[in-house]
């Protein structure tokens, strides 16, 4: 079943979250109530079904079926962008507090609820070279361009979307439309590989996609807003995520959420350590796929009043048991000595 959503053209001004597609059983509420930028983690868990460790008070997400959710969420961050003209979208809200965020907390959900199966877990990121990437279906997305090499390469194979875009003032040979168009080529690389590993997206455990564009700000930097490189940029971008939610959705079976972030700039920007894809098997710490150290877990206080108290048991037995070996008589309280007392008397 899909949703119904309006087929006007609306723009958005400023940094906004848009929910391109969703299934009916997510229920995002049309409405102008704004979402900060660091809840955006917690927005994605709860549409995908798992728990927060805080209450999310936002009217925009109301509760759906206990027993429903979707099969993926994806979330596409663009950075460097004014507005844009999306022509379908389920909901959009303003977007406060433009902080940087990871969907790392959501990764390791899925990692340790569904180690033994197959989800997707990918969050890519072209302009600084690193993909972050979960669970046994890693060898379907090892071929996936990451580097800006491997992207450019890729340009120029049969296929690339260099042969069906509209480039107009974009040039193949500058570097900032360069990576734009490879932003726009992985895009779709990504779809093309679910439409040929489809199993991936009809089991039962949840995918997560997180993909952050950056190409924008670079042409936005290179030409200004106003240039015709950036307009034509913005409105490729559009029309293609408009294709690529609905790719995507189609492929999950009318089963997945699609958000859009605009971002004109992050309040701070985000440090993160890059790695290669092959390195994504061999982590130092099995409880954290991404190398870090290990997270609070609301479970703490329950573990350490356990012990606590067990050791300050234990040591007060401890010390019960001393006193009385202490001040124990040989002679009345120990059966030993009472026996070899009586030995001696008959000798």
């Amino acid at each position: 079943m899909t949703n119904e959503i309006r087929p006007k053209i609306a723009k958005f001004q400023g940094d906004t979250l848009t929910v391109l597609q969703a299934p009916e059983f997510v229920s995002f509420q049309k409405g102008d109530w704004p979402v900060s930028g660091e809840k955006i983690p917690d927005l994605v868990a709860l549409t995908m079904g798992f728990s927060v460790q805080e209450d999310l008070s936002w009217p925009g997400l109301q509760a759906g079926p206990l027993f429903q959710r979707p099969r993926a969420n994806v979330l596409v961050v663009v950075r460097g962008v004014d507005s844009l003209a999306l022509p379908q979208s389920v909901a959009s809200y303003p977007l406060e507090n433009p902080v940087p965020f990871t969907l790392d907390s959501v990764a390791e959900t899925v990692h340790s609820l569904f180690a033994e199966d197959t989800p997707v877990v990918l969050q890519l990121a072209p302009s600084e070279e690193r993909l972050y990437m979960l669970g046994k279906a890693n060898a379907v997305f090892e071929d996936l361009p990451v580097t800006l090499q491997q992207i450019r390469a890729r340009l120029s194979q049969d296929g690339s979307v260099l042969a069906s875009l509209p480039l107009n003032s974009l040039s193949r040979n500058a570097e900032a439309d360069l990576l734009f168009l490879s932003e726009v080529q992985v895009l779709h690389d990504i779809t093309a590989l679910l439409q040929r590993h489809r199993h991936l997206a009809k089991d039962h455990s949840p995918d997560l996609y997180s993909l952050e564009l950056s190409g924008l700000e670079e042409l936005s930097r290179l030409y200004g807003r106003d240039s015709a490189q950036y307009r034509d940029a913005t409105a490729i971008l559009a029309s293609v995520l408009q294709k690529f939610g609905e790719d995507v959705y189609g492929l999950y079976g009318n089963s997945a959420v699609v958000e859009v972030v605009t971002v004109k700039t992050f309040e701070a920007p985000l440090t993160r350590k890059s790695r290669s894809i092959l390195e994504s098997k061999q982590i130092s710490n099995p409880g954290s796929p991404y190398n870090l150290a290990y997270k609070y877990n609301f479970q703490y206080a329950v573990v350490f009043n356990i012990v606590l108290w067990l050791m300050i048991a234990l040591a007060l037995a401890v010390i019960a048991t001393a006193y009385n070996l202490w001040n124990m008589d040989p002679g009345y309280d120990s059966i030993i000595y009472r026996m070899t007392n009586q030995k001696i008397r008959m000798d």
